[in-house]
């Protein structure tokens, strides 16, 4: 005996709503908890809403060098150009690359735009300085002070030169700075003569005269900066990198805080190292090979032949970048055209240093274009009028709702406020993630999403209406009617979404946050498409209310003009025979 068939269901099957809302409902507090463990419980608002400084930049490239403008070296820029931001104190600021030529910084409110100014439109400036003396990056008494003459324990990166002359740098402790007080080392031990950056090199050497009052003023001004300075501070970092000329002795930080130094002049400018990489030695170590161009060899050779006749802390040269001591090998024999600077690297951290090498050779300057200054109480105004417009906007949506859909009013303004959530939940994330910040175009695009979101409601619900007009029952009908208006309402999405890549493609600046927003809410249209609204629909249909028809329900069958449903009849064959008749 064959097995009986089984029965086939409506078209486009029951399916498990069940399982949708369950799975959104996880998706939606998975969101939800990230956001607040995220420390972002609200979008980050963008410059036009939170008030501020936006500068525009765009870079220059010297005659023959236009190919350096890539965006290589522009997201390289971008990495300078935050860290001098972030040396102000600026906490939020945004620095962004727009197009192929500029960049973007915004500034918050409460930050002196001037001073923000000069930071991130001077181009990066790299250096290599002799060290006159090195101590803790903490503040330390002046030599004066002291009677005891003990040298002062002091944090210094020593190195070695290997056989083919390559520098080897290796952070260590130096347990004194020779014993002798920074104005000793000032004006006896080095006295380094003025000389513009890139010349040839005049390392420093013993004055052969004593010293005029002149000098012994700088030394001793120098000799106060020093004893101050405060490198765990980033205030105090910035400001002692302010204003270094190539052909002065300075006062630097580390990049780290915990080491200050006394720079001689510059002997090696950045735009003479011709390449830099992070690779691996020979212990399969992280190291940083650099290579000088032909001038730049000749001046390396002749800094780290004089550099090498000294005694430590002197017999070191610094990387210095904006001011700041990325690295101070020590040199004990003459190296010649490429250098290999190894120590305690992670590949992250020896990458960025071949990076700021790299940084410092580019032939890359930037003109400001534009600077524009928004107040937090424009910004609010226009919020504000944005909020009213979408509030107003989504009341008539509600108002035609009810009027019309009656009783599935209810399963749409259940979907958009689904929809709301994921879009707050998702905008309020993507700030730390990937930088996004709330403007006004975006608002706008959020308030166009609610048509669209409400437009793919509508589309399902008169699809289940045209089946019930054609004398289906609700259940059936909402089956039935799923796989067409599913068509409906990826190909409307579908266009809506390339019309908002296209438009985030080709424009820059605001209009991409308008772009943005578009595409995501119309992502999140379908998601909550196919994983809320209709799993809610096939729930509702098995409920009396809507099954039933009822006039509230927005589905009945008398308001609709429903045809009565089709029934077979039998045949009757009329008789022959008269007598039968």
């Amino acid at each position: 005996m064959a097995a009986p068939k089984k029965s086939r269901g409506p078209a486009g099957g029951q399916g498990r709503p069940g399982r949708s809302l369950a799975l959104i409902l996880i998706v939606m507090v998975a969101l939800t908890g990230g956001m607040f463990l995220a420390g972002q419980p609200t979008p980050r608002l963008g410059i036009d809403l939170a008030g501020g400084t936006s500068i525009t930049l765009e870079a220059k490239s010297e005659p023959g060098q236009e190919s350096a403008i890539n965006k290589t070296n522009m997201d390289t820029a971008v990495q300078i150009m935050e860290r001098r931001v972030n040396g102000l104190g600026v906490s939020e600021a945004e620095v962004q690359t727009q197009g192929a030529r500029n960049i973007i910084v915004n500034i918050p409110k409460g930050t002196n735009s001037a001073q923000a100014r000069e930071q991130v439109g001077t181009t990066a400036k790299l250096y290599f300085r002799p060290v006159l003396t090195v101590a803790q990056g903490t503040p330390t008494p002046t030599p004066s002070a002291s009677s005891s003459g003990k040298p002062s324990p002091s944090a210094s990166p020593s190195a070695s030169a290997s056989a083919d002359g390559k520098a080897s740098a290796t952070p260590s402790a130096s347990a004194s700075t020779q014993g002798r007080a920074v104005t000793d080392g000032l004006k006896a031990d080095v006295t380094p003569s003025p000389k513009a950056s890139g010349s040839a090199a005049t390392t420093p050497e013993p004055s052969a005269s004593a010293p005029s009052a002149a000098e012994e003023a700088a030394a001793a001004k120098l000799e106060k900066q020093f004893a101050a300075l405060d490198c765990s501070s980033k205030a105090s970092r910035a400001e002692a990198a302010r204003g270094a000329k190539p052909t002065d002795m300075v006062v630097a930080c580390s990049s780290e805080g915990d080491a200050k130094y006394v720079l001689g002049p510059a002997e090696v400018s950045g735009t003479e190292v011709d390449n830099a990489k992070a690779g691996f030695d020979q212990r399969g170590m992280w190291v940083v090979n650099m290579e000088f161009t032909k001038k730049g060899s000749k001046e390396f050779q002749t800094i780290t032949k004089k550099l090498s006749a000294q005694q430590s802390p002197q017999n070191q040269f610094a990387i210095a970048l904006d001011g700041e001591v990325v690295s101070a090998p020590s040199v004990r024999t003459t190296l010649s055209g490429s250098a290999e600077i190894s120590g305690s690297f992670t590949q992250q951290s020896a990458e960025d240093l071949a990076n700021v090498l790299s940084y410092g050779a580019l032939p890359l300057s930037f003109k400001e274009q534009s600077v524009t200054t928004v107040t937090a109480a424009l910004g609010g105004e226009q919020l504000r009028a944005g909020l009213i417009a979408g509030a107003i906007g989504l009341a008539l949506v509600v108002i035609y709702l009810v009027a019309y859909y009656r009783g599935l009013a209810f399963i749409a303004l259940v979907s958009l406020l689904t929809s709301g959530i994921l879009t707050y939940t998702l905008m309020s994330l993507l700030g730390p993630a990937i930088g996004f910040a709330l403007n006004l175009p975006a608002v706008c695009g959020a308030i166009v999403a609610i048509g669209i979101t409400a437009d793919s409601f509508i589309v399902y619900f008169e699809r289940i209406r045209d089946e019930i007009r054609d004398g289906r029952t609700l259940r059936p009908a909402v089956q039935r009617a799923w796989p067409r208006a599913r068509r409906t309402i990826l190909v409307s999405d579908f266009v809506s979404f390339l019309a908002a890549a296209v438009l985030f493609v080709v424009t820059v600046g605001k209009v991409q946050g308008f772009a943005f927003t578009l595409g995501l809410t119309t992502l999140l249209d379908v998601v909550v498409v196919f994983l809320f609204t209709k799993p809610v629909m096939t729930l509702m249909a098995r409920t009396k209310f809507f099954s039933s028809g009822h006039p509230w329900s927005g589905l009945d069958p008398k308001r609709l003009g429903a045809k009565p449903p089709l029934r077979r009849s039998r045949r009757v064959n009329a008789p022959t025979d008269p007598k039968e008749a």
